[in-house]
């Protein structure tokens, strides 16, 4: 049965749904359902709801998504090319130091030593594309937040497994502490 509630499997609360799009989680489904899109891969449902309904792009997308985690057809993570995480940190830094501490090989090994990737795409102060040694992708993005203060958020994806995604949302929990701790200011 479905729980309207807000924040239920990280999913926008039903009333919301219903101001937005005119219908509510459960009509969406039933919808769905008539059309045979338990039958259909995401663009199938997706191209159902483009030629049907007048709904953005992004909200065909949203109740695509849900619809398949609802029915079974897609895990939590879970995109096109594998399973995604995402991470993110404020830390005691300015953007430059906080970015030379993802770029400096000498800084990176005091908190990120056994990572073993190439780096892809980097534009100075703002990103990081990276290719792990696995073949998955992490992307970096940084931002300022006030003096002293920014915020790295990570992305790793293409994830194999729900499983790896845990382990990486663990990895990165571990990692970016740790560069916190770096990072922080020492007390005199």
């Amino acid at each position: 049965m479905l729980n309207g509630d807000p924040g239920v499997h990280g999913r926008i609360g039903d009333d919301a749904v219903r101001a937005r799009t005119g219908r509510g989680w459960g009509q969406w489904f039933a919808i769905l359902d008539g059309a045979g899109a338990g039958t259909k891969n995401h663009k199938e449902i997706v191209g159902l709801l483009t030629s049907r309904y007048e709904l953005s792009p992004w909200w065909q997308q949203t109740i695509t998504v849900t619809y398949e985690q609802e029915r079974g057809l897609r895990r939590r993570h879970q995109k096109s090319d594998g399973f995604a995480i995402t991470r993110s940190r404020v830390v005691p830094a300015s953007l430059v130091t906080l970015y030379r501490a993802w770029t400096d090989g000498r800084q990176r090994a005091r908190w990120l030593s056994e990572a073993r990737f190439r780096v892809s795409t980097a534009t100075r102060g703002k990103s990081l594309r990276l290719v792990w040694e696995d073949g998955t992708r992490v992307d970096i993005g940084f931002a300022s937040r006030g003096p002293g203060k920014s915020q790295v958020s990570v992305q790793h994806r293409k994830l194999p497994t729900a499983a790896e995604a845990t382990r990486a949302k663990r990895y990165w929990t571990e990692r970016l502490s740790a560069l916190v701790e770096v990072l922080a200011p020492t007390q005199p």
